[in-house]
């Protein structure tokens, strides 16, 4: 344990209920945090990335989402994982936080591409295990389909590895409600993880949300401000920082309100690589927005 460790855990804000990750019974603050920003180029040192994992766990986060391929190239895969082991080793609160992790991508030179083959899925999770430093991974997500591969093999993979007791609960990533569908025969999915924002709503208007909604799968937002490039400056539009203005708020914690109010199975995790970040992000879970300002805001997609 680190010398800070007598910092005194914090305390669950009493007016913000936690929200429950699909039928896990494990339960969650409402706003996680990607942990991405932390591990690719342009990463802060690991000062500062643990510095920022604490202040998310201070905040109250209780949910961090990563995965092995959130590195620089394939000589540092699961440089995100062994990054967030490390901060939650050394922070009073680490024990109590739920950490989804992913496989099914690859870095080749720096590149993104996907490997769902259940021989590398075995791999990358017992690789994965040992970078989290646990027995058993609580989420296990499969970070998106292999055109290569057939789907139902790259589930039935997670669906072995569960048997197994080597992970706890299954996710899926960037798939869509018939791709849900056809896992859900294979085994019992808790969460989907795909982009959703403001400014991105497929998945409002096609009804996947509905559709996690009525099978009791929570609902992970990544992306939630924009995405990762760009993000920053989409968030700055008018209608967001002038509902923020109203509040007294940044846009970001408007736009991550908005993904709240869409239903108690939504969890976002906005990414951050500085405190200040996390912790304004994490504040949005107790910002309401009025009717009005929700189909205003809802409007932005277009």
């Amino acid at each position: 344990m680190s010398k800070d460790s007598s910092r005194p855990v914090p305390a669950q804000r009493a007016d913000i209920p936690l929200r429950e990750l699909g039928r896990t019974g494990l339960k969650v603050y409402p706003i996680g945090l990607g942990a991405m920003p932390l591990s690719l180029d342009g990463r802060p040192d690991e000062k500062t990335g643990i510095a920022t994992l604490h202040a998310a766990l201070d905040a109250g986060v209780t949910l961090i989402d990563t995965a092995d391929s959130y590195c620089r190239d394939e000589s540092d895969v699961g440089h995100n994982e062994r990054l967030i082991a490390k901060a939650l080793r050394s922070h009073p609160a680490g024990k109590a936080v739920t950490v989804a992790t992913k496989g099914g991508h690859v870095r080749p030179r720096g590149a993104w591409e996907t490997d769902g083959r259940p021989e590398r899925l075995r791999r990358c999770c017992e690789a994965s295990l040992k970078a989290l430093g646990v027995e058993a991974i609580a989420l296990y997500q499969f970070h998106r389909p292999d055109p290569r591969v057939p789907f139902a093999d790259s589930v039935g993979a997670l669906a072995r590895l569960k048997e197994e007791g080597k992970l706890r609960h299954v996710g899926l990533s960037n798939v869509s409600a018939a791709q849900l569908a056809q896992a859900q025969q294979i085994v019992r999915v808790e969460s989907v993880q795909n982009a959703c924002n403001v400014f991105q709503q497929d998945d409002v208007r096609n009804g996947l949300i509905a559709v996690c909604a009525q099978q009791g799968v929570s609902y992970i937002a990544y992306s939630p401000v924009g995405g990762f490039w760009g993000g920053k400056q989409r968030v700055r539009h008018p209608v967001l920082a002038a509902t923020g203005k109203a509040h007294g708020v940044s846009p970001y914690q408007v736009a991550l309100a908005w993904l709240l109010a869409l239903g108690p199975h939504v969890l976002p995790i906005p990414g951050a690589s500085r405190a200040a970040s996390i912790r304004d992000s994490a504040a949005a879970a107790g910002l309401e927005l009025t009717a009005e300002e929700l189909k205003r805001i809802g409007g932005l997609g277009g």
